[in-house]
């Protein structure tokens, strides 16, 4: 007969897990956490099947996990890890369920021993957008911001006592923070601890609420703050700021703050990582005989040189004028596409000389006066 009641109609344990015969310890492993998790009576309130299904896939773990017993399991079957002299309980391991329970979710669920004190609960997390120019996502800026969240109450110092007044242990956990049941399952009697309602896990409550803050220990106000933004961010980046964000009520820890980023366009740039590209038109003379331009950087203007008879498309690289690299030191290069303009209107005298260019390099061109063919066309219809 099986040590465990119900063990014999556990099934397969592999199949409880999701896993095949040949799974490594660490695919158990990963498999157990998400069955775990999706089974947690904390995760189904209520729900005495998966309360059922979270306690046999907890078995099925840690039978698995054990070598010895899973080279048994594999040889005999349910009978040589369950029955009697097999190698005592399956519940005979390190701390019993609860020490898997607290690894895995942060508090204890089952086994004996006492509650723990959960303590002060950390403030949430807050969101705010800053939006920069391009320049100062180039080179990094100190930029000031307004937020309003939750601070700590300065009457009270957080506490959420009145002054003079402290809080007291709650009557209903006994300054545990927990309650515990004790409830039947097909492995036995099983204890679970859920946080307290009456203090919320804090195990204190407040007698005598401080007049400012109504016992919270925290008051809703507008702060201002300066963020560092560093060199080299991008358009939709975030910035983690620790501790800035709301405050924790009854002096808990403040959480973090997260600053998404918006950074402006810029009409001369076009930023691909930390490297920039722009377009410099030139006119077909300068393209055809070479010349001297100054371009525009982040910072100051840079001459460049034209060779003769650069083509439309030639890209110039000029290093280290691009974005300050994010992390690490030096930053990226600047590349210059040449765009060669034709131009669309001309004088008399310049058709004329550009007839005679093509004429001496042997090149056909459309025939015509300096109008072309849009003036005979208004000819004819005029």
């Amino acid at each position: 007969m099986s040590a465990v009641a119900g063990a014999d109609n556990l099934g397969d344990l592999y199949e409880l897990l999701g896993v095949d015969r040949g799974a490594s310890d660490e695919e158990i492993k990963r498999a157990y956490r998400k069955r775990a998790r999706e089974l947690h009576p904390d995760n189904n309130p209520g729900d005495e099947v998966s309360e059922a299904k979270f306690k046999e896939v907890s078995l099925a773990y840690e039978v698995l996990r054990d070598p010895e017993r899973r080279e048994r399991y594999d040889r005999f079957g349910a009978e040589g890890v369950f029955s009697q002299g097999a190698g005592g309980s399956p519940f005979d391991f390190d701390g019993g369920l609860g020490d898997i329970f607290e690894a895995f979710f942060g508090q204890m669920a089952g086994g004996g021993g006492r509650g723990r004190r959960r303590g002060p609960v950390p403030g949430a997390d807050a969101e705010v957008s800053l939006r920069l120019t391009f320049a100062e996502a180039a080179f990094g800026a100190r930029k000031e911001l307004s937020v309003r969240l939750p601070v700590s109450c300065e009457t009270c110092e957080g506490t959420g006592a009145r002054p003079g007044t402290s809080a007291i242990s709650c009557p209903d956990c006994q300054g545990t923070g927990e309650i515990r049941r004790i409830r039947q399952s097909l492995l036995g009697q099983v204890v679970t601890a859920a946080a307290c309602g009456r203090c919320q896990g804090l195990g204190e409550t407040i007698p005598t609420p401080c007049t400012q803050c109504r016992g919270e220990g925290r008051r809703l106000e507008d702060r201002s703050l300066v963020v560092e933004v560093p060199a080299g961010v991008e358009h939709g980046s975030t910035l983690r700021l620790a501790d800035r964000g709301a405050a924790g009520p009854r002096g808990g820890p403040n959480g973090s703050l997260f600053v998404h980023l918006s950074v402006e366009a810029d009409d001369r740039f076009e930023r691909a990582g930390d490297d920039l590209h722009t377009t410099l038109s030139i006119a077909m003379t300068q393209a055809v005989l070479g010349c001297h331009v100054d371009v525009e950087t982040l910072e100051e203007p840079r001459t460049v040189a034209i060779a003769p008879g650069t083509q439309s498309g030639y890209e110039i690289r000029l290093k280290g004028l691009g974005i300050p690299h994010l992390r690490g030191r030096g930053r990226g290069d600047l590349f210059i596409h040449v765009a060669v303009e034709v131009p669309t209107e001309l004088s008399a005298r310049q058709e004329e000389l550009l007839r005679e260019l093509a004429a001496e390099r042997g090149e056909e061109v459309a025939e015509g006066g300096h109008d072309g063919v849009f003036s005979r066309l208004r000819s004819a219809f005029g």
